[in-house]
């Protein structure tokens, strides 16, 4: 038995979530994912939604087979609980870091999150690094936002 390490792809991370209301809101209206696919298990008392991005490449391809995926899973109960808050990985012992979506104009998307109320962590005003920004879920996630060469005038 063999297997071919150069056809290896990233599939997906996973984020736990407390609303899934509040994020997949989030992820489709604020930063245009689209929802992908959903699983729900009743028994086990958990939902997963699988949210990425369309492009030409990946239309009409089964969630397994794309790259870029982010799943959210939802355990029921959590959104009812009002002191309920997972660990991002964030605190003070560090750990995880966060995710990275490319937009077209980085001054004009952080002007558009700005509005529909996103929090943010850092704007591309502040600190030494003027070509980032970060911004929060609902759930305190970070998400990192570059400008993307490819669409640069």
């Amino acid at each position: 038995m063999t297997t071919d390490v150069s056809k290896y792809r990233l599939n997906h991370t996973m984020y736990r979530i407390k609303d899934p209301k509040a994020s997949i809101g989030f992820y489709t209206e604020a930063l245009g994912m689209k929802l992908l696919d959903t699983m729900h298990n009743e028994a086990a008392k958990f939902s997963l939604y699988f949210l990425g991005y369309e492009d030409p490449a990946s239309s009409g391809v089964a969630r397994l087979a794309r790259q870029g995926v982010l799943e959210l899973t939802h355990n029921h109960g959590t959104e009812a609980d009002a002191a309920f808050a997972y660990d991002t990985g964030n605190g003070d012992a560090g750990g995880y870091g966060h995710i990275a979506v490319t937009v077209d104009d980085l001054d004009a998307a952080c002007e558009r999150l700005d509005k529909l109320g996103v929090r943010f962590i850092k704007r591309p005003t502040e600190g030494r690094m003027r070509h980032i920004a970060f911004v929060a879920d609902p759930d305190g996630y970070r998400v990192e936002l570059l400008a993307n060469p490819a669409h640069a005038a």
